[in-house]
């Protein structure tokens, strides 16, 4: 295949996955300097697009109610948007996904790669075998996604994480994420001089959610040990939580909830002396960012989705018979719910926190 002119990328859905992506990005700009690079994306992730690595967001409608052929009408009007954009000379589906594949064939993708999985091998032309392994970092599956001629770095790219191992230095291709640049339009908060900590306690999944009252024990010890203030974000969902939080003054803690995109909390990121955080898109973003991050990890494996990063980060887990059952929802008894997220103690997460990734 020649260079191509036009690229199409179908981006991942979740916010964690998209930052996952970001190597590759910054790859296939570099491999394609002249190129017209766009993506196509959900809505809910387009904040966090990287304009300066891309030429063009497209954000795919929504289905206009629930069922299956109201998914299939917002599918096609997508492609159709993007074939009109056109025309495309490659197309890489990031999402494993049989919609992803479809898309880039029905908006005219001449050349389409992309693994071959979920029935969706004739969607594509470029077709990758798909071999899942516990070791294989997310990272590293997009970077395999991109075109044979795209030139890679002898080192990993920031140090994609194998281990907890704090005191190495973080090799890879640039030692920073330049957030104003990836994120132009973010309207960032204005972090404090002061020193300060965030905590993040929000997460789609159930079996990623630690208990807020583990979360409650932990900003008791910092406020006691530091006086650090803290900020608490997030989403929406997230504000009952931070109201519960910020309630008791002793916790120095202030609510930063549902204030704006996550691409709005870089500079409180960049300047965090830690984070605490669930495995959530939030710890993608304040590693991204350079936080060191502390992750309180429940049902998902490490090794293929711990965040990569500038910002350290570092995993605690507590592997229960069941772990890791890599579920949005714990399938346990209620005896038993989040057996693998409630057998990781306060005191233990704030030790590992002291133990190396306090920034000073």
């Amino acid at each position: 295949m020649k260079a191509p002119r036009s690229i199409l990328v179908r981006t991942p859905n979740w916010i964690g996955d998209q930052i996952l992506a970001y190597p590759f990005f910054h790859f296939l700009r570099k491999s394609y300097p002249n190129a017209r690079i766009a993506v196509a994306c959900v809505s809910w992730v387009e904040s966090v697009q990287f304009l300066n690595l891309v030429d063009e967001v497209h954000v795919l409608p929504k289905p206009n109610e629930p069922g299956f052929l109201a998914r299939i009408r917002a599918l096609e009007q997508g492609a159709a948007e993007l074939r009109a954009k056109g025309p495309w000379d490659l197309g890489i589906s990031l999402p494993n996904s049989f919609s992803a594949a479809w898309t880039l064939k029905r908006a005219g993708a001449v050349h389409r790669r992309g693994f071959s999985v979920d029935a969706r091998g004739w969607l594509l032309t470029d077709r990758l075998n798909w071999t899942p392994s516990e070791k294989k970092h997310r990272a590293d599956a997009y970077l395999d996604l991109l075109p044979a001629a795209c030139s890679l770095p002898a080192t990993e790219f920031f140090g994609i994480p194998a281990s907890n191992e704090l005191d190495s230095d973080i090799p890879g291709e640039i030692a920073e994420f330049d957030a104003e640049r990836a994120w132009p339009e973010a309207a960032p908060l204005d972090a404090p001089a002061e020193p300060y900590w965030v905590l993040a306690p929000g997460a789609a999944a159930e079996s990623r959610r630690w208990p807020v009252e583990f979360f409650r024990a932990v900003a008791e010890q910092v406020a006691a040990d530091t006086r650090l203030r803290g900020f608490v974000v997030g989403g929406l969902a997230e504000l009952p939580l931070a109201e519960e939080l910020c309630r008791d003054p002793a916790l120095r803690l202030t609510d930063l909830t549902a204030q704006g995109p996550p691409t709005a909390l870089w500079k409180i990121f960049r300047g965090a002396r830690f984070t605490l955080s669930n495995d959530s898109g939030l710890a993608h973003v304040a590693s991204l960012c350079g936080s060191p991050v502390q992750i309180v990890w429940g049902a998902g494996l490490p090794t293929r989705t711990q965040p990569i990063g500038p910002g350290r980060a570092r995993v605690v887990f507590n592997p229960v018979a069941c772990w890791p059952c890599e579920s949005n929802e714990c399938a346990q008894p209620p005896g038993r719910k989040i057996e693998c997220l409630r057998g990781i103690r306060p005191d233990a997460v704030w030790k590992e926190i002291q133990s190396g990734l306090f920034r000073r």
